[in-house]
């Protein structure tokens, strides 16, 4: 990462870059992806959604870039805003394809459009987007700041931008509550379930590597994001950042 941070990548031992890895490691978990994220979340994730989609719901945007979609979840959400255009982007084929199915399913592709694409190099031209939204997405990105260039320069003047990403509890007892079932119960739940042995081990490692807080606002900031705020949800297990151009 750029803030000196030794990079986090999902396999220690390939020589592929992390945005490859990153990559291969969603492919490889797609046909499990949306049962781990909800049940190793008790759910809690689909509220936090809510609130990222109250926040871009209010400001009436008419077009909406969904990065690190996945499978697509916030993207459908987002469709209660009323948005005439929702594009969901992601570096993973394989969770593209289940995202497809869903939206599909849900005759949601009038609205939504799905693209593979890289967050750091955005096939979009300046000013594209009123909206954009990144959740658990951010802290995979192989070069941050670059990242969030690209997603200021897509972005409309007097756009808004939210980013809903994990960081870490600091209140006793619940951060070492925390910590016990993110670094320990979690992976070997994951592994189990998806089948793949890095990829739940990776995902406490990225979120231990983040910088969450103010230091991220920071970051916004250093880009040109104007009045950045960070808003922990339950107890800072995760936080949403909200900023506009």
């Amino acid at each position: 990462m750029s803030d000196g941070k030794p990079e986090v990548r999902p396999y220690k031992e390939s020589a592929l870059s992390k945005k490859e890895q990153v990559a291969q490691m969603f492919d490889n978990i797609s046909h499990r992806y949306d049962f781990l994220n909800h049940f190793l979340s008790m759910g809690i994730d689909k509220s936090w959604r809510k609130k990222v989609v109250k926040y871009i719901g209010a400001n009436q945007p008419q077009s909406i870039l969904d990065i690190a979609t996945g499978t697509g979840d916030l993207a459908i959400a987002l469709t209660k805003t009323g948005a005439q255009k929702i594009v969901g982007l992601d570096i993973s084929s394989g969770m593209l394809e289940k995202g497809i199915e869903k939206i599909a399913a849900k005759k949601l592709d009038n609205v939504i459009s799905m693209t593979l694409g890289d967050s750091e190099n955005l096939p979009f031209e300046e000013g594209s987007f009123d909206a954009i939204t990144v959740a658990f997405g951010v802290r995979n990105f192989e070069n941050l700041d670059a990242g969030l260039a690209e997603i200021y320069r897509v972005l409309k003047p007097g756009g808004h931008l939210a980013v809903l990403e994990f960081s870490q509890p600091q209140s006793f007892p619940f951060k070492q509550v925390y910590n016990t079932y993110f670094k320990f119960i979690l992976p070997g739940m994951g592994k189990l379930i998806s089948g793949d042995s890095r990829a739940y081990t990776y995902l406490p490692e990225s979120v231990e590597a983040f910088p969450y807080g103010d230091k991220f606002l920071a970051k916004l900031k250093n880009i040109g994001f104007l009045d950045s705020l960070a808003d922990p949800v339950t107890f800072g297990i995760a936080s949403i950042y909200t900023t506009t151009k």
